[in-house]
């Protein structure tokens, strides 16, 4: 004779054994949307711009502009990786709280950032600051997630950001900026030459 607590504990132990017969894993090239065939490279900021935007994350072109937010916001200290310094430099007159590091990459279909180690001077000055600012060059874009998988370098590790960090752990209620900065800017910028 079998006790309440044996049946609930055989029926977990039902639930968890392996399945008899698994679901195939998708044909990469077949069953996944790819869409590098559909975008063009000029048409890829637009799209992630407006990816970014929907995660309420801030696509931004205009290194002027994005000063005046700062400015407006009294963001006064903060850290930018030395490599972007000569090219950031000139709009920055003052200390900002903000972050700038340079991103690894941009995916056009979910308006996701691509963060690494090789490539982020400093992780903390990504995920610490209340504003980061992610350095994203026309060469970083990619139309898709298998396409920045595929072009992605052997970095040990990636953060992949798409907008503000969220959690609605506390009685449901969404909140932005409690796992990282609160404001996600992407700053477009090519090198000078």
């Amino acid at each position: 004779m079998s006790t309440s607590r044996d049946q609930i504990m055989q029926r977990v132990r039902d639930a968890l054994s392996p399945l008899p017969t698994r679901a195939p894993l998708p044909a990469w090239d077949r069953d996944l949307v790819h869409m590098h065939d559909t975008v063009t490279p000029t048409e890829l900021w637009p799209l992630f711009a407006e990816r970014l935007t929907s995660v309420n994350g801030e696509p931004c072109e205009d290194l002027t502009a994005l000063v005046a937010i700062l400015r407006e916001n009294q963001w006064t200290h903060g850290y930018c990786d030395p490599a972007l310094w000569p090219e950031v430099a000139v709009a920055f007159t003052d200390d900002y709280t903000v972050g700038i590091t340079a991103a690894t990459g941009a995916i056009a279909e979910t308006g996701t950032l691509i963060l690494g180690n090789l490539t982020t001077s400093s992780r903390l000055a990504a995920l610490a600051p209340w504003a980061h600012i992610a350095v994203v060059r026309s060469d970083q874009q990619y139309p898709d997630i298998p396409a920045a998988i595929t072009a992605l370098p052997d970095e040990p590790n990636l953060i992949w950001v798409t907008g503000p960090p969220k959690t609605a752990d506390v009685e449901g209620i969404l909140i932005e900026g409690v796992h990282g900065p609160g404001r996600q800017f992407a700053l477009r910028l090519d090198r000078r030459t």
